[in-house]
């Protein structure tokens, strides 16, 4: 009977909301088409490079609607929801490059004629991951690093542990406005910082890199591993928007909307406005942190500079161009700026000479993305779901 209910209520959340159909049924379309002309499944129409860049772009949509709403929706301009989204890739990445060198070292170790040590295996573990940075011990953050499943759980765990416990320092003290965004870009550019050191245990600048050969799956080319990942990847992105939909659906949904246009009169009406928007916040960045999981597996590499404070502005932008306060906003937005900038700093746009001098797409990217804030920002103020909004009404107009 539970289950009955809950079906129930799924299907007439779905039936109420037309754009969350049309949006589930453009994404499994996507799906679709790119498993067909892939390489791994399909007719190869796709290379196995594209179809990453098609993943983790799906990934970044995960991490625009998180910022959709905690800012679009609950007010909060958080510039430091892309910590998050490093952490998530750096907890499975300590599996993924722990598991991997191990593996290693034991097939290495096969043709001796003693077999190794546990102890022997730990230290050659440990002087193939950090004798890059000049040790050769594992850290005592590393101690469930071969744990698949704890690993997984600290996805979630650890970003969101830091998450509530900096939203209730700072939603207890009542911060807010610009005061708050500084301090997410603070809590982002120490963590950053400290990620730098060689000491911090995750190998400083170097970062964790070979996260595209997952253990234990050697034998499988990276043409299929690219669509399961892609394929993960809009199941989390469906998952995501549903939840997001109906979370701005309901009651919670009125109350954060409540909070952004007037937070003391929500306070005023007997809300605990703190609690919710620790609840935002906290939800938010484990949605980040699980972006960031499926994202960095498919880039092959994570480092400090992921979480340099400029990345969470750039979110902003994307969340800004889409159109913020629209979950189909936050989407389209982050879809639109990161083939955007893949086509353009990836070499495939053609140089411009203009005979004084040479428009090189690569080095002009940022002035391109900036310019397009700009415009959006003027001439289109609600983003580009703004601009598909107006068109929808003059259709039924």
């Amino acid at each position: 009977m539970p289950e009955l209910l809950q079906r129930t209520v799924l299907t007439r959340h779905l039936l109420r909301n037309p754009s969350l159909m049309i949006f589930l049924g453009a994404l499994a379309c996507v799906c679709l088409a790119v498993t067909i002309l892939g390489e791994g499944f399909g007719i190869g129409l796709i290379s196995t490079s594209f179809i990453k860049t098609l993943g983790k772009t799906l990934c970044l949509c995960m991490i625009a609607i998180a910022m959709d709403l905690v800012w679009g929706f609950c007010g909060i301009l958080s510039l430091g929801h892309f910590a998050f989204f490093a952490l998530g890739g750096y907890m499975i990445g300590m599996w993924m490059m722990f598991a991997r060198t191990r593996m290693i070292v034991i097939e290495a170790a096969q043709n001796n004629v003693l077999p190794p040590t546990p102890v022997e295996i730990s230290e050659a573990v440990g002087t193939q991951i950090f004798g890059v940075v000049g040790g050769a011990e594992i850290p005592a953050i590393w101690a469930f690093a071969d744990l698949f499943w704890v690993q997984l759980s600290f996805i979630a765990l650890v970003p969101g542990l830091l998450a509530y416990v900096f939203g209730w320092l700072a939603f207890r003290s009542r911060v807010n406005g610009v005061y708050l965004s500084i301090l997410t870009q603070a809590m982002t550019l120490a963590l950053s910082l400290y990620l730098l050191q060689n000491d911090s245990g995750l190998r400083g600048n170097n970062g964790l890199s070979g996260l595209q050969n997952i253990p234990g799956l050697d034998h499988v080319p990276q043409s299929i591993l690219s669509i399961i990942f892609f394929l993960a990847s809009g199941l989390a992105l469906a998952v995501t928007y549903i939840m997001a939909s109906a979370v701005v659906g309901s009651k919670l949904g009125n109350i954060i909307r409540g909070i952004r246009d007037d937070e003391a009169r929500v306070r005023f009406l007997g809300y605990n406005v703190e609690s919710y928007k620790l609840f935002i916040f906290v939800l938010t960045a484990v949605i980040a942190a699980i972006a960031g999981a499926l994202y960095y597996p498919q880039a092959g590499i994570i480092n400090p500079t992921e979480l340099a404070p400029i990345a969470s502005i750039y979110l902003a932008v994307w969340v800004a161009i889409g159109g913020r306060g629209r979950i189909y906003g936050a989407v389209i937005g982050a879809a639109f700026v990161s083939l955007l900038s893949s086509y353009f700093t990836g070499g495939q746009a053609p140089d411009i000479p203009l005979g004084f001098a040479t428009i090189i797409w690569t080095d002009w990217w940022l002035v391109l993305l900036g310019l397009s804030f700009v415009v959006v920002t003027i001439y289109a103020p609600q983003g580009l779901g703004g601009l598909i909004d107006k068109l929808v009404t003059r259709e039924r107009g």
